[in-house]
């Protein structure tokens, strides 16, 4: 079937939002207690081939559209997904020995949460959508490595809540971007 609008360019942001909004949910779900901490394994695979990997290639694809934002963000939570679901791989199967790590972990969270913080303030001038998604996730890292770091497991739910929201605003967002795409008109709103 022909797309109706196959002369104009995709949009690889749909791809990007998508791959990010869905891992980020189901690793929310897990920390928020909605899933049990067992089902953590079930991220891994979930983070390296849709979270990490299809993200990267949606951020090389906003490289060739010049769009440094888009590059920036798709390839380092891209490579973030990577690097939890090695850090879970290494951990459990004894090729890293993260007994005495003690707070690094969630230093290495709020780090993160740091990145985003100022990748936030790019959205200032882009999608309402976008300032949403970046705010919450900023919030849901600092809530993570927080409650990471003074052993507040409260606090860190918290963060899988807010981790939640943001993986929704983003799943939303590829949604209607394909949605519009789609019909060639603006039938979702993009906030």
């Amino acid at each position: 079937m022909a797309n109706p609008n196959a002369a104009a360019q995709a949009n690889p942001a749909a791809l990007g939002l998508v791959c990010f909004g869905l891992t980020t949910i189901l690793l929310s779900l897990i920390n928020a207690g909605v899933l049990p901490p067992g089902g953590e394994p079930v991220v891994i695979p979930l983070a390296i081939a849709f979270g990490g990997t299809a993200q990267i290639l949606a951020g090389l694809m906003e490289f060739k559209l010049g769009n440094t934002f888009g590059t920036t963000a798709f390839i380092a939570y891209g490579a973030f997904w990577w690097w939890f679901a090695l850090l879970l791989i290494f951990g459990h199967t004894g090729v890293i020995d993260l007994s005495k790590a003690g707070p690094t972990v969630p230093v290495v969270l709020i780090l993160w949460g740091v990145f985003t913080l100022y990748m936030w303030i790019g959205t200032f001038k882009l999608s309402p959508l976008l300032f949403l998604v970046f705010l919450t996730l900023w919030v849901t890292f600092f809530l993570l490595g927080g409650g990471g770091v003074l052993a507040r497991p409260d606090i860190s739910k918290i963060g899988g809540w807010a981790g939640l929201a943001c993986g929704t605003l983003a799943l939303y967002g590829s949604f209607a971007m394909v949605i519009n795409s789609t019909f060639g008109r603006k039938v979702m709103p993009l906030v």
